[in-house]
């Protein structure tokens, strides 16, 4: 199997993405199929191989059956250079796409002049050709996509309601409703592709932090422009005040201040120095730095940034798939029902046809489904925009769907509700000395990248040859096991040690405790703190506040749980303590079982992962969290603050909240401006207001959630 990806030329109409994608997912060839109308992406799963040429050329009959002139490209490669061609025809494919040409807007013009016109001539032949003449102009494009849709047998779309109502209407010599209708039309449809192409820059917007090329120094000091997927990790670049980091590293030269805005929805620029790890996608702001590369440019911030926000809309909703399936029934619906107005109830009712076949092509006006079809993805594509712009990024419209509905809150403790940037506070030494004790205690923890590890190797200036280690062994959540200068080292909790038979004494004191052990001897325990989150007890008291259960899973003994859950607010029987990273996967299934709507989990390391991937929505940390996490994690906090949980689950909500809007609004609209058109009160006028009008708020109602503050 094999994914793939391709752009998507020429698609115009949100209706049309759902009945290509509907005919790509009969193909037995692919699965996953995902047409992203706002992206204009393409993304599949090949499940054999096949020949690309033929794949594509086979690909691009179907949308272009659905929608003429719309066809599929490889995505362009980002390893290779831009050349000054490829340049110039992206430019010049830019105004290939603008909403409306230079030449309809003219043609448009000269047929709302001509209507305007002919409403103020007096009812004469020389009147009904000037308004005839008007909708020509106006509407020969809709007349032909029609007609060739006819021609394919796709006709159940918006151009065939709108030829069908306005050439019904001339038949019956509404010569000016006929004209004005199909203009309206244009216009509403020229505001809700407004309305649809601002949401898109604004997401688009938010992809601008793609760092467009990379300054590098080579070892004899000359620096060389190159786009950032050739860079290596070790390379040295050179990065100015006002560029862009284009990969991950540490700084090792310079000092500077970082504006990290774009990553993490943080508005306070940071300091940089030597030694401080930089993100790709922040702006140097005013020092000039040499910073170290730590990954290729495909694994860094950036890059994955991106990636999750570009892949968020390949993971549909059920709403969403709800809509594109209402709306491929809906539509034919509709078209039966204004056949039975048209025909049906003056066969059988009085006769008068000329009345009811006007009221039936009213009807078919107002049925188009483009409100729904064109707001609701566009509400998840929206929010999942905010959440990126705020730092929260959700990798999929099913798992923001999902967050309405939550009643369970699970949070891992170190790195999530602390800092995990632990701190030696107390050496207490049982046998020999405090320079013996740590000396072997860093022995033991060389190789470690727990932080409880690297708070030990950093406390004290004893150092150690990496030589005189000749053998470790760590079993994780307990300790290590070490052979250092001939002595056998143990460095871990007490279990750890009891379990090699070694009798240790628990101190009264709150915290983490590691003790040491050289031969079987018990020779001292090291005490280590960490710092408590700012936002964490503020989230865990809003939390609450809505009903939500919270509890924490930690490894620490139960009566440093406790003392934690005290400080946090979390109730006793809900902190759950001397945990092994196994331990946490039995405890989340028994917080599950409990759970009636939706459970939560929130971590950071990579004892994490099989736990994220369980829950029904995992959340990591993306600023100090593993690749590992972040990957198994369903929502990625890139500033790891807690409170942007808050965040996340009021974006759900909202989201959840203008969906059930838009679709309570158009189908309320349409259901009434129906059920007056059949009675004969409403007239062509309200029918476009019911069908494009209505289209038109309720894209700016889903588009309003990027410009919400939280």
């Amino acid at each position: 199997m094999m994914k793939k990806e391709y752009e998507i030329e020429n698609l115009h109409c949100g209706g049309c993405a759902s009945k290509i994608q509907y005919e790509l997912d009969k193909l037995a060839e692919l699965e996953g199929v995902n047409v992203d109308f706002y992206t204009k992406k393409l993304k599949f799963i090949l499940k054999e191989e096949v020949n690309e040429d033929e794949l594509i050329e086979k690909l691009n009959k179907i949308a272009d059956k659905v929608e003429p002139g719309t066809y599929f490209k490889k995505v362009k490669n980002d390893d290779s250079k831009l050349s000054e061609d490829e340049d110039t025809h992206e430019h010049n494919h830019s105004h290939g796409n603008e909403l409306i040409s230079k030449l309809d807007l003219i043609i448009l013009t000269i047929g709302i002049t001509l209507f305007v016109v002919g409403l103020t001539l007096p009812k004469s032949l020389q009147k009904d050709i000037i308004l005839i003449i008007a909708y020509g102009l106006s509407g020969y494009d809709i007349l032909l996509n029609a007609l060739k849709n006819l021609k394919r047998g796709k006709f159940l779309d918006e151009n065939f309601l709108m030829s069908i109502a306005t050439v019904g209407a001339l038949a019956l010599g509404d010569f000016g409703e006929a004209a004005g209708v199909m203009i309206f039309y244009k216009i509403g449809e020229f505001f809700q592709d407004m309305a649809v192409n601002n949401s898109k820059k604004s997401i688009e917007k938010l992809m601008s932090i793609k760092p467009e090329f990379a300054n590098v120094k080579d070892k004899n000091g000359i620096i060389e422009m190159m786009n950032p997927s050739k860079v290596k990790v070790g390379d040295i670049l050179i990065i100015k005040p006002g560029e862009r980091v284009p990969l991950d590293g540490v700084i090792v030269s310079g000092t500077t201040t970082l504006d990290k805005s774009a990553l993490t929805g943080e508005s306070v620029p940071v300091i940089g120095e030597v030694g401080s790890e930089i993100l790709s996608g922040s702006i140097n702001i005013n020092g000039t730095i040499e910073v170290k590369t730590t990954k290729i440019y495909s694994q860094s911030t950036v890059s994955r940034i991106i990636d999750m926000v570009q892949s968020a809309g390949s993971k549909k909703a059920h709403a969403e798939k709800f809509i594109t399936k209402f709306a491929r029934y809906y539509t034919p619906l509709v078209v039966f029902m204004a056949i039975l107005i048209g025909f049906g109830v003056p066969l059988f009712y009085d006769g008068n046809f000329k009345l009811w076949f006007s009221r039936a092509l009213i009807f078919l006006v107002i049925s188009c489904p483009c409100a729904l079809v064109l707001s609701v993805p566009l509400t998840f594509f929206s929010s999942i925009g905010k959440g990126s712009k705020d730092g929260i990024l959700i990798k999929g419209g099913n798992y923001l769907e999902r967050l309405k509905n939550i009643d369970t809150v699970v949070f891992d403790k170190t790195g999530t509700l602390t800092k995990g940037s632990f701190k030696v506070t107390k050496v207490e030494v049982i046998k020999g000395s405090e320079k013996r004790l740590m000396e072997y205690a860093k022995a033991g923890e060389f190789y470690s990248n727990h932080p409880i590890g690297k708070a030990i190797l950093n406390y004290g200036d004893v150092e150690i040859s990496e030589w005189d280690i000749q053998g470790h062994n760590e079993k994780a959540g307990y300790g290590v096991n070490a052979l250092y200068s001939g002595k056998e080292i143990l460095v871990g909790s007490r279990k750890f040690l009891e379990s090699h038979n070694i009798n240790v004494e628990l101190p009264e004191t709150f915290g983490t405790v590691v003790y040491v052990a050289v031969d079987s001897e018990f020779i001292g325990r090291i005490f280590v703190e960490d710092e408590i989150k700012e936002n964490s007890r503020k989230t865990i008291d809003e939390l609450k506040s809505q009903g939500i259960d919270v509890y924490m899973l930690t490894g620490d003994n139960k009566k440093t749980g406790k003392h934690i859950g005290d400080i946090l607010g979390i109730d006793e029987d809900k902190v759950c303590t001397n945990l092994l990273p196994q331990d946490k996967v039995s405890k989340l299934e028994e917080i599950k079982s409990k759970s009636k709507k939706g459970t939560i989990f929130v971590g950071d390391g990579i004892n994490d992962a099989p736990v994220l991937a369980m829950a029904d929505i995992g959340i990591s940390m993306g600023k100090l969290g593993s690749d590992i996490a972040i990957e198994s994690s369903d929502i990625v906090l890139m500033n790891d603050d807690p409170y942007k949980i808050i965040e996340a689950l009021h974006l759900g909500q909202r989201n959840n909240q203008v969906v059930l809007e838009n679709v309570g609004f158009a189908l309320g609209v349409k259901i009434v401006v129906m059920i007056l058109g059949v009675l004969g009160i409403a007239n062509l006028w309200l029918a476009i207001f019911a069908d494009v009008g209505v289209s038109v708020l309720a894209v700016l109602n889903a588009s309003k959630i990027l410009s919400k503050k939280n």
